[in-house]
Order: C-alpha cells, then sequence, then structure tokens
C-alpha cells in the first residue's frame, strides 16, 4: 500500500505541475497521467493482486453506466469513486445544446438584446451576469450556467470589442458561490444534504446567507479589480450602428426549438429531484433531442464539441481515483481530527480551511464524500453540532474549488469557452483575480460560522 500510495502522490503532483506549465495540452497530460495511475499504482503498487483489479474497476466505473440507477434513481447520492460518467455525459450533452444554440444565433442575439437593454455599456453588463450567474446556479448545475453565460460573454465581447476573460472568471466565482446556497447548487452539497438529511430549505437559511454575504463582497472586489478594464469599453463603438438583435438569428424554426429545449433542460434540472431522473438521462435527452432537430447540421454540431475538455475530465478523474483507492484522503481527513485539539473555533477552521485547499486541487466530490463519516465522528467525541460542521464542510468544499482552473468543473468548463473563442487563460493570471476572493469569501464564512454558531 506505501509503494501505492507514493506513486499517486507523485503523479497527481507531476500532472498538476505540467498543467500549470501549459507546455503541453492538458487533455494530454491527465490522460498519460491517468494511464500511468492505472500501471504503476494499481498494478504495481497494489502487486498485481485481486485489490488492484478491483481498484481498476471501480475507477473506470464502466459498469455503473449499465445500472438502472446511473439513469433513474429516488437515491439523490453521487457516486465518488472514480470516473464521474453522469458528469462526463451530463457536460457532453449541455454541449451539445450549446453549439445547436449557437448554430441558430442565440447567443448573438441575446447578447445584442442585452447590451441594447443596458444602452450597450459593459460595466453594468459585467454586474449583471455576475448577478445572474449566482442566482442561477442557485437552482441549476453551476456547469450548464457557465457554458451558457460564457458563450453569451464571448459573443458579446466581439461585438463591444472588450477582452472577456476577467468577466468569464467572475461569472465562474458567481457560479460557484451561488452554488454553495442551496441543496441541488453543487454536488458536494447533494452528497452531505442526502447522507446526513438536511433539506433545500436548511441550506437556503444556513450556507445561503453565507453566500449572500459573500456575493456583496465579491461584487465589490470584482469592481475595484475590473472597473477600469470595463468602465471604458467599448465607448468608441457606433451605436447607430450596432445590428438589430433579430438580424443575428439565422434560422427562426430553430430558434424557437432551441429556446424550447433549453427551457426543457432548465425545468429538467430544477425538478430532478422529483422526476429521479439523473444528470447523465437529461445530458443524454438534451443532446438526442438537439441533434434530431438540427437536421443536415448534425454533424457540424457534433464537430464543435470540446471534446478536450470531456477527455480532461475522465484522465482527472482517474488519478483522483488514485488517491482515493490508496487512501491519501482518508489520510487527510484523520489529520483534521487529529489537530483539532477539542476546541470548536480551531475545528471549524481547520474543516473549513482545508477543505477549501484541498478541493482547489483535487476534485471536491469525493472529499466531501470523505469527510462526512469523519465529522460524524467529531460530532459525538467533540460535541459541536454535526450541522454547523456541515455548512463549514459545504463553503469549504464549494467555494475552494474557485481557487484555481481545476478546482471545479465550471471552472475548466467555463477555462475551455474562453481559450476556444480565442482568449486562453493561464494559471497566473486565473489565480491572481480569483484566488484573493477565494481567500477574502472563505474569511468571511469562518468568522460568520463563528459569531453564529458557536
Amino acid at each position: 500500500m506505501l509503494l501505492a500510495q507514493i506513486f499517486a502522490v507523485i503523479i497527481f503532483l507531476v500532472m498538476f505541475t505540467l498543467i500549470i506549465t501549459e507546455k503541453y495540452e492538458r487533455q494530454w497530460v491527465t490522460l498519460v497521467c491517468g494511464g500511468l495511475t492505472l500501471v504503476l499504482v494499481f498494478a504495481i503498487g497494489f502487486g498485481f493482486s485481486e485489490k488492484s483489479l478491483i481498484a481498476t474497476i471501480e475507477t473506470l466505473n464502466i459498469k455503473d453506466l449499465f445500472t438502472l440507477g446511473f439513469w433513474y434513481t429516488k437515491d439523490a447520492h453521487l457516486s465518488s469513486k472514480g470516473i464521474d460518467w453522469a458528469t462526463i455525459l451530463f457536460i457532453a450533452g449541455m454541449m451539445v445544446m450549446v453549439e445547436g444554440m449557437a448554430r441558430v444565433g442565440f447567443f448573438r442575439w441575446l447578447c445584442m438584446r442585452l447590451a441594447k437593454s443596458v444602452k450597450y455599456k459593459v460595466l453594468p453588463i459585467f454586474f449583471a451576469f455576475m448577478i445572474l450567474s449566482a442566482v442561477l446556479s442557485m437552482f441549476i448545475d453551476s456547469i450548464t450556467v457557465i457554458l451558457f453565460l460564457a458563450a453569451v460573454t464571448v459573443e458579446l465581447s466581439f461585438l463591444l470589442d472588450f477582452n472577456p476573460i476577467s468577466m468569464i472568471l467572475a461569472e465562474i466565482f458567481c457560479a460557484n458561490l451561488g452554488g454553495s446556497s442551496t441543496m441541488c447548487g453543487d454536488p458536494p452539497n447533494i452528497i452531505i444534504g442526502s447522507k446526513l438529511g438536511y433539506t433545500f430549505m436548511d441550506f437556503l437559511c444556513n450556507t445561503g446567507i453565507i453566500a449572500l454575504i459573500g456575493l456583496v463582497f465579491t461584487l465589490a472586489y470584482f469592481y475595484f479589480v475590473c472597473r477600469k478594464e470595463y468602465s471604458t469599453a467599448g465607448q468608441h463603438i457606433d451605436r447607430r450602428k450596432f445590428p438589430k438583435p433579430e438580424s443575428a438569428i439565422t434560422d427562426k424554426t430553430g430558434f424557437v426549438i432551441s429556446c424550447i429545449i433549453f427551457g426543457c433542460a432548465v425545468i429538467m434540472l430544477i425538478t430532478h429531484a422529483q422526476t429521479h431522473l439523473s444528470v447523465a438521462t437529461i445530458g443524454v435527452f438534451i443532446a438526442f433531442i438537439t441533434l434530431i432537430t438540427s437536421g443536415k447540421h448534425v454533424m457540424e454540431i457534433i464537430k464543435r464539441v470540446d471534446y478536450k475538455t470531456l477527455f480532461f475530465f475522465i484522465g482527472l478523474f482517474i488519478v483522483v481515483g488514485g488517491l482515493e483507492q490508496t487512501g491519501i484522503l482518508e489520510l487527510i481527513a484523520r489529520l483534521i481530527e487529529n489537530t483539532s485539539g477539542g476546541n470548536p473555533y480551531i475545528l471549524i477552521a481547520i474543516i473549513i480551511w482545508v477543505s477549501a485547499i484541498a478541493s482547489a486541487f483535487i476534485d471536491n466530490i469525493p472529499f466531501a464524500a470523505t469527510m462526512i463519516p469523519v465529522i460524524q465522528s467529531l460530532a459525538v467525541t467533540s460535541g459541536l453540532p454535526l450541522a454547523t460542521m456541515s455548512w463549514a464542510l459545504s463553503i469549504g468544499t464549494d467555494i475552494g474549488g474557485s481557487a484555481t482552473p481545476i478546482g471545479a468543473s465550471a471552472n475548466v468548463v467555463g477555462t475551455s469557452v474562453s481559450a476556444k473563442s480565442g482568449h486562453p487563460i493561464s494559471w497566473a493570471r486565473y489565480c491572481k483575480i480569483s484566488g484573493p476572493a477565494t481567500v477574502m469569501v472563505i474569511l468571511l464564512s469562518t468568522i460568520y460560522i463563528w459569531i453564529v454558531y458557536l
């Protein structure tokens, strides 16, 4: 086991370093590191034993695709082992839908309509998109929100001649912040709520208030960071020559169909807890409907899907699976328990900050699942209410992921949309803007929990 743990940590560190340096395309980095995890960690590290076979099967997670529970389930619990195929299929489905909507001119029409409603001023659009991102992410998966808003932002940047990078980063941050406020807003919250019995309103009345406070400070932060960049942007554009929004629609019938499909996607995502349809089912269904209604444009849409991002996720899930199978995540959880010293203030600080730091670099779904039994045992030994530690864990995992480009699914999708449009976002620029905002919100959340709950 020790050899497997060493291999798992080394592979993760190498992968992380290569992604940061950006010398190679990130999907190839994660896929190669994922392959090394299967060989070095599971095969050699586990000594070609039965355990190595079990670890490989659980990490590849192919069997889930052939179970009824993967497509239709009455349990909100998400699988935390290995490749999360539900996430992969959902992202792919939303990508197909977004490409279908882009083909008929939906995003160009929307951004032109928005630009006209605020008299083509970039700074008001900047704040409107931040708030919209946070609100939508309370009810809709943040991946969908960013796929939509990032595409609109890119289209708008072409029309008003501004750099969309800072706006996309702000949208990503607000999407993660808004997702932390409800049970259905972010995967870790779904796991915490389903395993510990919390409801939508439980989250809204606790993490929701924290997220609202964080949003106020976030708006102020991004104003001071980006005001110079966007306060004068687009002023040289001749508004009289700006095309009418309706001129952006290239296919009126397809436009109506795309709007209906998007509406169906929103409704299915909001109600999937009641319909028991998994996100994988929703993604596949939306992609299928988009393709069959696209007629002769099917291959055009399929070719435009961002497969690099999908492969990036697959490799990343395998590498994180190596950390999980070798018990590295459990060691982190035990460290939190052993170093708390029984002090509730220190305990809360450790839970929220370690969760935030860990979630900035590894997938927050397995980390949240690993931490749940830890806080359950801490509730018994420390006497601190389980709910208090649950809110700390939720905020830490949800917001901490905003600090780096790989910390959350929305980050990966948003940066991919930006890069695809010709505006690649480096690790340095991402962390320079989103890093301080993450620290600020986590610090505010820690103080709030100390004051209100302890």
